[in-house]
């Protein structure tokens, strides 16, 4: 097979795999030898999936609104994603621009 974003050579290999900085193991794959870019057969993928899942981690990105409150803008962080990162009413955060279009939140 040929990476796709590259176009080298993929060889079959175990490769470590992690969703938003949390481990899940190693996991079968096709793996670019040119620019390490990893590709999971089906199987695998639901596999990956239902671990997200049991660790409480899919579906965690969410859209919300920006909203105006008195002279500042506020970001409504939903619950769900709000336990995820610890964060609780009161909680001084750090914020970070990291793009025009990116955010990092420090707690």
């Amino acid at each position: 097979m040929k990476c796709v974003l590259c176009g080298g050579k993929t060889v079959q290999k175990q490769v470590d795999y992690k969703e938003l900085e949390i481990p899940f193991g190693k996991f079968k794959a096709e793996a670019c030898e040119k620019c390490g870019e990893s590709y999971f057969d089906e199987h695998t993928a639901e596999e990956i999936q239902q671990k997200s899942k049991q660790l409480g981690l899919f579906g965690l990105a969410k859209k919300t609104t920006v909203a105006e409150v008195g002279n500042s803008m506020a970001i409504r962080i939903p619950k769900d994603l709000a336990s995820f990162l610890s964060l609780k009413k009161g909680v001084e955060v750090t914020l970070t621009p990291k793009s025009k279009h990116g955010l990092e939140i420090q707690a």
